[in-house]
């Protein structure tokens, strides 16, 4: 007998409610629910392949040990005795900077990836931290950082309202969206121009949302700071600035002023090969429209000025006054969002605080370069132990990190490698022991992270759609159990984790003057914390002390978990609306609009005035049905257009004789790739895109449907030297390759 229940998809950013059909135990359907108050029914093919997803034969049921040199099934007992026997001798002996961690872009996805990487790393101690962030949008947590004081005070466009929005570097009708969690996002970019709004969009492709635009700028790869500076100059010069009520809350207008002054559009036309009255005219009609928004993503983050394009967005929306505005880009607040504390200076945002050991990278946001790990493995010097034990937690660095071929060959090197993923991928198969989650419908969900980043304020959980398999363990409690064993307390209760971090915050919010808390008694209010298990506790927790929560009984129509799940098809928070100054946490209490470290990065952009890219350069491309490498193992989302080809224009192809399905191989700084050749003039000349994730070719592996047609890495032609200084992100896009026809 079927029955239905209701889940958030978890395959992308967009967030979408699903109702899901079960038989038994096993999910058979997918398909949008009408009522959430977020998505409204909108499901996208990933959603609809929900069950194909979840019930994946390939993924893994029970860990795997390596015993005489193979990976072989263990009970969970026996995974975790091995996990503690193998990394504690490693922090005693060398310290616990030589444990590094990895996590990958599915954490954000989850409630265990949500609620335990932080504790673990601050168990550990660990400095060797390494995250997905760093082939993304880590340029966009610094510039955050630098301008707000807070690197996740990321403000989003308020799709619904604007009445001119400006993408760059985005495609959202093939990514959902991104650092704006939105369904429907094509949806609302047909409702913008419906009512009367202007779309922009900037991008060396002419991607299916450029196709939706009123006006597409097929931009040269990687010059995007060159043309945003250049239209912040001619707002300077042309007297269209206006603050309006940011003015009191912003400092370094003239400084800026003078930053930007060499940037005229006649100066960086070249350079972008954008002609300076198209630019002059996307200044002038950002400034005369009544609102306004410019939005970047992965395209602007993923090349050599990935911070300085990321600071420059949001320096438009503060120049036209639509930081903060309706209409314009604001500030999110989620119901996990810690308690808003009075208005007033912070402790701002620092870098570098510490650096990595070869390369001398420095952090950003607690994190090292993803980029660098392979050398940090693999390279002796006399600054402190290489990285010798591994904690990879749902990421897949061997495909989405440079020069995968280095980087697999240092993770055989390592003494001790733990992956917890419910795949044996390309990154797995090296490890000693393998910790696999359950399927998403045996788990809870709750949007923790994009909903700091959501264009309307909502709440929603979702409480396991069906029960956990005999022989499997909560994800929450395998990170739980992980932290014990790794941190000297194996053996102990995982409930003690929970318990630990309910303490600490509880101990904290009582002492904190502008807490709804302040001066009661932690064990007491402890006690009132509701929920079937840890995690729903600690959700509880949050949700009390939140900008919505009712206080422990101090606001009685306020947000508790028990009133959450009263609502299964979530709580409309409603609009996003204006919150400065609360969320700057800069040392002055303002927006800083020229910190020093972006004002010492401004000398390479001038020099970049100069420089003209000779031969090809490459770019990636998303695709509706992926979500970078976890999906190429389901055959519904896979073929079709969903393929890993070489786009290449015209004319290129005719120059270089390329012929339409024929093997081309693409060169670059750190290796080639063959592929087939697709010719389209969806691309600029001068430019050739690959798409992200594929390469599931490596042996050791169980993806049975994705080695059928592997398709080639694309990071494999970069050698990880290529980083914007100030995030230490990747730089994957404008990247010089070489391509020939394979005869």
């Amino acid at each position: 007998m079927s029955r239905t229940a209701l889940r958030i998809c978890p395959l992308c950013e967009a967030t979408c409610g699903l109702t899901l059909t079960i038989e038994g135990t096993k999910v058979t359907g997918a398909r949008g629910d009408r009522e959430d108050v977020f998505s409204k029914g909108f499901i996208c093919p990933k959603g609809a392949s929900f069950a194909a997803v979840d019930g994946d034969p390939d993924r893994l049921r029970t860990p795997l040990v390596r015993r005489d040199g193979e990976l072989r099934e263990a009970t969970w007992a026996e995974a975790f005795d091995a996990v503690a026997a193998g990394i504690r001798p490693i922090v005693e002996r060398y310290g616990p900077h030589a444990v590094g961690v990895v996590l990958g872009n599915p954490n954000v996805h989850t409630v265990a990836g949500a609620l335990y990487p932080t504790v673990l790393m601050a168990g550990l101690g660990s400095h060797s931290l390494f995250t997905a962030s760093t082939v993304d949008q880590m340029p966009k947590h610094v510039s955050s950082g630098l301008l707000f004081g807070d690197a996740n005070a990321i403000p989003v466009p308020d799709l619904d309202h604007t009445d001119h929005l400006l993408l760059i570097g985005a495609n959202p009708l093939e990514s959902n969206g991104s650092l704006c969690t939105a369904p429907d996002f094509p949806g609302r970019l047909r409702a913008l121009k419906a009512r009367g709004g202007t779309l922009t969009v900037i991008d060396p492709r002419r991607t299916r949302t450029a196709k939706l635009a009123d006006r597409h700028i097929d931009i040269r790869p990687g010059t995007d700071a060159l043309l945003l500076a250049a239209m912040a100059q001619v707002l300077f010069e042309e007297a269209l600035t206006d603050l309006g009520e940011l003015t009191e809350h912003v400092e370094g207008l003239d400084e800026l002023r003078d930053a930007v002054r060499d940037f005229t559009p006649e100066a960086v036309a070249p350079a972008c090969d954008v002609d300076a009255a198209t630019i002059r005219v996307l200044a002038r009609e950002l400034a005369a429209a009544p609102t306004a928004a410019v939005y970047g993503r992965i395209g602007s983050c993923t090349v050599p000025y990935g911070t300085l394009g990321s600071w420059l967005v949001d320096v438009l929306n503060i120049l036209t006054g639509n930081l903060d505005r309706p209409g314009g880009a604001l500030f999110p607040q989620a119901a996990t969002d810690r308690t808003p504390r009075p208005a007033g200076p912070g402790h701002g945002f620092r870098l570098g605080r510490w650096h990595s050991r070869v390369g001398r990278h420095p952090e950003a946001k607690g994190e090292l370069p993803l980029s660098v790990l392979a050398e940090e493995i693999d390279t002796a010097t006399e600054e402190g132990e290489p990285i010798r034990a591994l904690l990879v937690v749902a990421a897949n660095p061997v495909l989405s990190a440079p020069d995968g071929d280095r980087l697999d060959k240092a993770l055989g090197s390592l003494d001790f490698m733990v992956s917890v993923d419910p795949y044996l991928n390309e990154t797995a198969r090296h490890a000693d022991v393998v910790l696999p989650p359950p399927p998403s419908s045996q788990s809870p969900h709750h949007d923790f992270a994009f909903n700091t980043l959501a264009v309307r304020n909502q709440v929603r959980y979702n409480r396991p759609a069906v029960p956990l398999e005999p022989g499997r363990m909560a994800e929450t409690e395998i990170l739980a159990r992980l932290i014990l064993a790794v941190t000297g307390m194996h053996g102990a209760d995982p409930s003690a984790v929970d318990d630990m971090v309910i303490g600490q915050t509880l101990g904290k919010a009582v002492r904190e003057p502008h807490s709804p808390v302040h001066g009661r008694d932690p064990e007491e209010l402890a006690a009132l914390l509701t929920g079937d298990n840890g995690p729903e506790r600690r959700l509880d927790l949050m949700l009390r002390l939140g900008p919505y929560g009712d206080g422990f009984g101090v606001r009685p129509d306020g947000l508790t978990l028990d009133r959450l799940l009263g609502h299964p098809h979530g709580i409309d928070l409603g609009p996003l609306r204006p919150r400065l100054p609360q969320p700057l946490k800069t040392r002055s209490g303002r927006i800083e609009l020229l910190p020093e470290p972006i004002a010492g990065d401004l000398p390479r952009l001038r020099r970049a005035l100069r420089e003209r890219p000779a031969g090809l350069v490459l770019v990636g491309r998303r695709h509706l049905r992926s979500n970078n490498s976890w999906l190429h193992n389901v055959p519904s989302l896979t073929g079709g257009t969903n393929r890993c080809t070489v786009h290449i224009h015209p004319e290129d192809a005719e120059r270089l004789g390329v012929r339409n399905g024929g093997a081309v191989r693409v060169k670059g700084a750190g290796g080639e790739v063959t592929a087939p050749a697709e010719i389209t003039d969806g691309v600029r000349r001068g430019v050739v895109s690959l798409p992200h994730g594929w390469g599931h070719d490596r042996p050791g592996t169980r993806l049975s449907h994705a080695a059928t047609d592997p398709g080639v890495n694309v990071n494999q032609l970069l050698d990880g030297s290529l980083l914007d200084p100030l995030s230490g992100n990747a730089v994957l896009n404008g990247v010089p390759v070489s391509l020939v026809p394979v005869t």
